[in-house]
């Protein structure tokens, strides 16, 4: 299997750039970790699937779900961190999905100021292609997302594909939702691969795969490197979040990956109503999210209504005032930025709800 290596600039002096290694990249992980004195961080699916990998060096095992994103986890962190020794001149290394990614970049930056440097083992296509690149870290508090957290770029993000071979059908899915956002914001030739492809045609093809998680993360880096903290560009990444993450707090029911994928469908919508994009391309889009089996809305038996919906959005940490930064799309590869009253996105999700 080809494996091919995409650099991520960092700045604030961090110097070399982040590696994101993809393909068969799990062999590079002990000349990465050359001369440090790693300490993993992991969760017990990781543990019991990869039990060489993960025990090869002292770990903290925690648990799995969303409801581990949280400060109450990163304190257990913390007290086995200090149990096991670790100080300033230790080294993180994160091996699982994007719950355990963004932790242990949160730990690794927080822990006695930080220590000398931390690198993930994405193990989830949603890790590969998003959670674990960019430096984005954080936890949730009280139902929000990521309202507490970090930009900190990893030293190394290894994408094993692989490993995608042992992850349950639903989180292959509910991955996939974030490499067709990439594609919207800003590769419509990434987005043309899904076009004409089931589920099952798409991931069956191992090439594909490759050519898909390689697109996203040059996509990513690109858009980080211009903006690494989130001032302006990066916001574009936001696209189908404000709405996925309101969807996950209010229903409980739905993966981040498969929030995501509604989300697009609901920008889609709105795009169209504003006369940004076409319905021809509203309809392609629909139409991609849904022959990846993933949801193209919320279901009707969840009992969400769109004022609950609505509520949720506003509360969302891109809200400033009355106004929310909201990513719409000029057509299939272009998504941009727009600040939207929250009355104004309450009157055109009448029909779209």
């Amino acid at each position: 299997m080809m494996t091919e290596e995409i650099l991520v600039p960092r700045g604030g002096g961090a110097g070399s750039p982040s590696r994101v290694i993809i393909g068969d990249a799990l062999p590079r992980l002990g000349e990465l970790l050359q001369r440090k004195r790693p300490v993993v961080i992991t969760d017990p699916n990781l543990a019991e699937a990869y039990p060489e990998l993960t025990g090869r060096y002292p770990r903290v095992v925690i648990g799995l779900g969303e409801t581990q994103k949280t400060l109450e986890t990163v304190g257990y962190i913390y007290r086995e961190l200090l149990r096991l020794g670790v100080d300033r001149g230790s080294y993180l290394v994160g091996i699982g999905g994007g719950i355990v990614t963004d932790i242990t970049g949160f730990v690794a930056s927080t822990y006695m100021r930080g220590v000398s440097g931390f690198g993930f083992v994405a193990t989830s296509l949603l890790a590969q292609v998003d959670a674990s690149v960019g430096g984005k870290n954080g936890v949730n508090l009280d139902g929000y997302k990521n309202i507490v957290g970090v930009f900190n770029q990893p030293d190394f993000v290894l994408c094993d594909l692989p490993m995608l071979g042992t992850l349950p059908v639903r989180e292959l899915r509910a991955g996939l939702a974030e490499v067709i956002k990439c594609g919207l914001i800003r590769d419509a030739g990434l987005f043309g691969m899904f076009e004409n492809h089931t589920f099952e045609s798409f991931t069956g093809d191992a090439a594909l795969v490759h050519r898909a998680v390689a697109a996203s993360v040059e996509m990513k880096a690109a858009v980080v490197a211009a903006d690494e903290t989130e001032q302006g560009e990066r916001k574009l990444l936001n696209l189908g979040h404000t709405f996925a993450h309101a969807i996950e707090k209010c229903t409980g029911r739905y993966l981040h990956g498969e929030a995501v994928g509604i989300g697009l469908c609901i920008a889609a919508r709105l795009s169209h109503k504003l006369g940004l994009l076409t319905a021809s391309d509203m309809e392609r889009i629909v139409a991609v999210v849904g022959a990846m089996d993933l949801p193209t809305s919320v279901a009707r038996d969840t009992g969400v209504t769109r004022a609950q919906l609505l509520a949720a959005v506003a509360s969302d940490k891109k809200r400033e005032a009355a106004e929310i930064d909201f990513v719409l799309m000029e057509g299939i590869g272009h998504a941009v930025r727009r600040r939207m009253p929250l009355v104004e996105l309450d009157t055109l999700t009448a029909e779209i709800l």
